[in-house]
């Protein structure tokens, strides 16, 4: 079965160390689509946070799709029209917010444009704006949400030894209701339960028309792991975490050896 559908996370697997895309890796791209295979980045980022990306990478043209926010939201590259997406409500921000006062860890509500201030624990203000320049940052009173409140994740970024130790004291009840997982070394992501990159490449299968079996999926951290484990072809970079390189069929070089580019010429491309 021929690979028509290459999904690639971004940050430690198409970006290297520098946060750049390598000439090999974008050349290795192109090729792919003008064989006419779909190439998908995947990402916990709103769509904003990744466009200069996809406009190196030349992936704004028509019919070029982005899976964004860990596959809760599918949208035309070239436009950002809406394709399908999961969101939480006021109800679920409420719930996620009063953990966060629990766990004395800062919090914040992204939606497609905005990136949502609730009041911080004191001294401790969300390290969220070092990783997200490409929104707006808005202060949000939690007393007086607006209803509806369409929120696409949640998140919490802080100090990774802290976060790690406060992540072990989340109630048990908070990961059934959600989608809990980590995306960075200081950044905990709460989705929607029906949200992870391996549903977004089901949805995304659908959409298309193409069969999972018929995809290419790579990834090397926690929230790449529903994907690599989804995809007909697997791939963990050399620089992935132990468990998405158990779930992987295939371990391609690091993300500082072209790793993409190696594992589309081998598998894609040949």
């Amino acid at each position: 079965m021929s690979i028509k559908l290459v999904a690639i996370d971004l940050d430690g697997t198409l970006l290297d160390s520098q946060r750049n895309v390598s000439q090999r890796n974008k050349e290795a791209i192109l090729k792919a689509k003008e064989q006419g295979v779909k190439v998908v980045l995947v990402t916990g980022r709103p769509l904003k946070g990744m466009l200069h990306i996809l406009e190196e990478c030349q992936l704004t043209e028509e019919g070029d799709i982005g899976l964004t926010y860990n596959g809760g939201l599918v949208q035309w590259t070239k436009t950002g029209e809406t394709l399908s997406q999961i969101t939480h409500g006021k109800e679920e921000a409420l719930d996620v917010f009063k953990l966060s006062q629990d766990l004395n860890l800062p919090v914040n509500f992204i939606d497609l444009d905005t990136v949502y201030e609730p009041p911080y624990p004191k001294g401790k203000p969300s390290q969220y704006s070092k990783h997200m320049k490409a929104l707006p940052y808005e202060p949000v009173d939690m007393t007086d949400l607006p209803d509806p409140f369409p929120i696409n994740k949640i998140v919490m970024c802080w100090h990774e030894d802290e976060l790690d130790e406060k992540i072990k004291e989340i109630p048990s009840i908070y990961h059934e209701r959600y989608t809990i997982m980590k995306s960075r070394s200081n950044l905990l992501e709460i989705l929607p339960k029906s949200v992870d990159k391996g549903k977004g490449l089901i949805q995304l299968g659908e959409l298309l028309g193409i069969g999972l079996d018929e995809m290419m999926a790579i990834g090397d951290q926690e929230n790449d792991l529903a994907m690599v484990q989804t995809a007909g072809m697997g791939v963990a970079m050399a620089n992935a975490t132990d468990r998405v390189k158990e779930a992987a069929q295939v371990i391609t070089k690091s993300n500082d050896e072209h790793g993409v580019a190696y594992a589309i010429e081998q598998y894609v491309l040949n």
